[in-house]
């Protein structure tokens, strides 16, 4: 694979994969380890498949420190199956949870709980348009809630947990779909994390569930098999037939991860660029982040010119340049630079390069439109 063929895609998911962990499976596409077939065609019961699911298991629970004590779950349907499997399933004793609204998909995870208990928002920065984390302290959830749900990262107004919330002895449930693998963290401290995968984990097809062994086996027997953790507890991810070849690319991502220094290293590389963008940003005249400083995303950098006209351009000169997928989500315009762990420093570098040559080519127009809006 030549990598100057390859675009800098800036999409907050699906998103960049490593390049040499495509080249790879490229290479075990139609013979896999010698069996003369594809990941895509052997049966998941098979001694081949069964061995990289495990290694995927084995590695992804040495990366993250996953404790003994936590279930570790290959499942499909997205993070969204998980707004309706986590109360499910969670919603054992009171019926009650608390959910903290940080973003649109938070907002998303509430509304499909309502519809399975007593669901109270205790926090939430709507609004003042999800521009920033409120501050949590124990005493703003109910000692009987069956659980407490955040959004670690934001993807669509970029923002990010910068601290774990203390919950006392409820558990804090996570969506962690955006902020796996970029950063360390302390599982024990949650009760359970969820994760799409084609953020840093693979391709999309596959969810990761890490659940703390004593909050599952209480679904109601009303719950259908498919949606009861423990069914795919006690069947080890392979109750049904698994996204056996996104699992197969996940656990080729976990050994790079492995072999280059770990989720520690991650974590650096992960500052250094979202570091790298923001100073840019806060320097500039022409652009600027809507988000408070503390909260900022890692992973997502949203940014403005204040022009919307002006936005767009930026968006479609930026394609021609080879950085795709700039535009921030349709929901609120912008633009957004989605900066996981496939995508290098170099693309950093190519942005930061394209946006500081449309600066120059538009200071004029941007002075033009402020000046407009001082005589309003």
């Amino acid at each position: 694979m030549n990598n100057k063929d390859r675009i800098y895609n800036f999409s907050a998911g699906p998103s960049m994969l490593p390049a040499d962990v495509l080249e790879s499976a490229a290479r075990e596409l139609t013979n896999y380890a010698g069996s003369g077939q594809s990941v895509m065609e052997m049966s998941h019961r098979s001694e081949e498949f069964e061995t990289i699911l495990r290694d995927a298991e084995r590695d992804l629970r040495e990366i993250l420190g996953i404790p003994a004590n936590y279930k570790t779950l290959f499942l499909q349907g997205g993070a969204t199956l998980q707004f309706s499997m986590v109360p499910l399933n969670l919603l054992g004793k009171s019926k009650k949870a608390d959910y903290v609204v940080t973003g649109a998909w938070a907002k998303k995870a509430a509304e499909e709980a309502v519809k399975f208990g007593d669901i109270k928002i205790a926090a939430s920065s709507e609004a003042s348009k999800f521009t920033y984390i409120p501050e949590l302290r124990r005493e703003d959830f109910r000692p009987d809630a069956d659980y407490v749900h955040i959004t670690w990262n934001n993807t669509i107004y970029g923002t990010r947990f910068p601290y774990i919330p203390d919950t006392g002895d409820v558990p804090l449930v996570c969506d962690l779909s955006s902020g796996i693998l970029s950063e360390e963290i302390d599982v024990s401290r949650f009760g359970l994390i969820y994760a799409g995968a084609q953020k840093n984990i693979g391709p999309a097809g596959m969810t990761v569930v890490i659940a703390r062994e004593d909050l599952i086996g209480f679904a109601p027997r009303t719950v259908p098999a498919y949606l009861d953790y423990k069914i795919h507890a006690d069947n080890d991810s392979l109750y049904n037939t698994p996204p056996c070849f996104a699992i197969y690319l996940a656990g080729k991502v976990f050994k790079k991860i492995k072999r280059e220094g770990g989720a520690a290293a991650l974590e650096k590389k992960c500052l250094e660029k979202a570091e790298k963008l923001y100073d840019s940003i806060d320097s500039s005249a022409l652009y600027r982040c809507p988000v408070e400083r503390k909260d900022r995303s890692r992973v997502n950098i949203v940014f403005v010119t204040g022009d919307q006209a002006l936005d767009k351009k930026f968006v479609a000169e930026a394609k021609e340049a080879g950085l795709y997928n700039l535009a921030g989500h349709r929901s609120i315009g912008g633009m957004r630079a989605s900066v996981y762990n496939a995508m290098p420093m170099e693309g950093v570098d190519a942005l930061l390069s394209f946006m500081k040559k449309f600066e120059s080519e538009n200071k004029d127009k941007r002075s033009e439109k402020r000046g407009q809006e001082r005589s309003v």
